[in-house]
């Protein structure tokens, strides 16, 4: 679909607007609550300044979502899957709940300064309006892809992460140190850039898909059974300029939180967080897995910490991050059917 089209879209349909906009709104809380791991590591370490980093997580969250997008839309495939809002007026607005439930839970977590998953909150605050409107659904399927990509990033980015830093320590054990410490500050440039690359696949691939939800519920149309994305072109810059400016206007706060409070990191460290972290995003891009990029390098962090000793982590703080994954699909699930039946109250 063309901009233009959709533009005139907006202006026939006043809730397809009201969605348009709760859309950018959760897009705009997602780049500083979320797009802030992908340069946690290499902002704490000192590799980059906190300015170019975000502006380098600008430019590759905008080159993943679209090289990605062109390559493999299959994270967008399963987010438009997963539930179903059956058809009429009161679809729509049950998308527009949904989009007002993530923007109140992702802006609390980030008031507290705590990285909750967006891609968790979205998951569950669809599936909660899905229930809440006759006809509404949700995939077993498509959530059996979400349990999946918990375990991928829980088990698989502490595991790597673990294994990943001790074999650097062993790799570079009787290396030149100052050489060495020169070279893993340089990589971690290189790897901030991929994990904010890999973060544009994964989440803006996702933000695309509440778009194209929006556009063919508004038309009472059947979604697509996949994507045509040359046509969805402009849809991609979209999502990443508004996901860069949302962390160019609160980032530290996140950024403080996973690569400074939790582990005290050394260049080496961050390194083996952001290959790790990258590696198991690719993987779940390609599979088609809605994963979550906090979820994936906070427990890489996690690994790559315990691997020098068990109490180089701050373990208080990641009980605190444990805790909102925990209450985030019950929570934000729970909101977004409680603002779905609210909206559906005050607009049908």
């Amino acid at each position: 679909m063309s901009i233009g089209v959709f533009l005139q879209q907006l202006v026939q349909n006043p809730m397809l607007l009201v969605s348009t906009l709760l859309t950018l709104g959760v897009i705009l809380v997602n780049g500083w609550t979320d797009a802030p791991n992908a340069i946690a590591t290499c902002v704490s370490t000192r590799a980059i300044g906190v300015r170019k980093a975000i502006v380098m997580a600008a430019v590759f969250n905008l080159l993943g979502v679209l090289i990605m997008t062109l390559v493999s839309p299959a994270v967008a495939e399963t987010v438009t899957k997963m539930v179903s809002f059956g058809s009429g007026k009161d679809s729509l607005i049950a998308l527009c709940a949904a989009m007002a439930a993530i923007v109140i839970w992702a802006t609390a977590a980030w008031y507290f300064g705590i990285p909750t998953s967006e891609s968790h909150a979205l998951i569950a605050g669809l599936s909660g309006a899905a229930l809440a409107i006759p006809g509404g659904s949700i995939s077993g399927e498509q959530w059996l892809k979400v349990l999946y990509g918990l375990g991928l990033s829980t088990l698989l980015g502490f595991a790597s992460g673990f294994v990943t830093a001790k074999l650097i320590t062993l790799i570079c054990q009787n290396k030149n140190r100052m050489k060495s410490e020169k070279f893993f500050s340089r990589g971690q440039v290189v790897g901030g850039a991929a994990m904010a690359f890999m973060h544009g696949a994964q989440d803006g691939q996702k933000f695309m898909a509440i778009f194209i939800m929006g556009s063919y519920l508004a038309n009472n149309q059947p979604l697509p059974t996949n994507f045509d994305t040359m046509s969805w072109i402009w849809l991609m810059v979209l999502c990443a300029l508004v996901m860069g400016l949302g962390t160019s206007i609160g980032g530290y706060r996140i950024i403080k939180s996973v690569g400074m409070d939790m582990v005290k990191m050394k260049p080496y460290q961050g390194f083996a967080a952001d290959l790790v972290s990258t590696g198991c995003l690719l993987l779940a891009s390609f599979t088609g897995i809605p994963v979550s990029t906090t979820h994936t390098k906070t427990t890489s962090i996690m690994g790559v910490g315990a691997a020098k000793r068990l109490s180089n982590v701050n373990w208080s703080v990641v009980k605190e991050l444990v805790l909102t994954w925990v209450f985030t699909f019950p929570g934000c699930g729970v909101l977004g059917y409680v603002m779905a039946k609210l909206f559906l109250f005050l607009f049908l």
